[in-house]
């Protein structure tokens, strides 16, 4: 990579313990909260037999986006029946996926352009992400 792709190559920065409270309405703005948050939880659920809840990490994005990421699961099997993907990937990659389902899933729900950009953002990232072959699958 030349260095001019190095430096606009987004990356992925851990939200600190006092910004969570104002992290979700930033992800899914428009949606009640509870709504959002359970609906990530819920496409986590479905792509992740395994998934039982728990602690979750969240992520800003330099290029303006954001996503969300279990904790403490380590590598998780993820499953789409709607495109036949199963494979192993890390917590972090795995959130992505769920964070994007949620977001595309939202967006056909309540018309706000901004899950879509964040949508954009966040595959945007997932291009540079080292499991970016696995995350497009699972996505596709």
């Amino acid at each position: 990579m030349s260095d001019t792709t190095l430096a606009n190559t987004p990356i992925a920065e851990l939200v600190p313990e006092a910004e969570r409270g104002t992290f979700i309405p930033k992800l899914l703005p428009g949606i009640n909260l509870l709504i959002a948050e359970a609906t990530v939880f819920d496409f986590m659920a479905r792509l992740c037999p395994a998934y039982s809840g728990g602690f979750w990490n969240y992520y800003r994005l330099s290029n303006g986006g954001y996503y969300m990421a279990p904790d403490k699961y380590g590598r998780m099997t993820v499953e789409w029946w709607g495109n036949g993907f199963s494979g192993e990937m890390s917590e972090d990659a795995a959130g992505i996926v769920a964070t994007l389902f949620a977001l595309s899933h939202l967006s056909f729900k309540v018309p706000n352009d901004g899950l879509v950009d964040n949508f954009e953002k966040l595959r945007e990232f997932s291009y540079t992400h080292p499991e970016s072959a696995l995350i497009s699958q699972a996505i596709d």
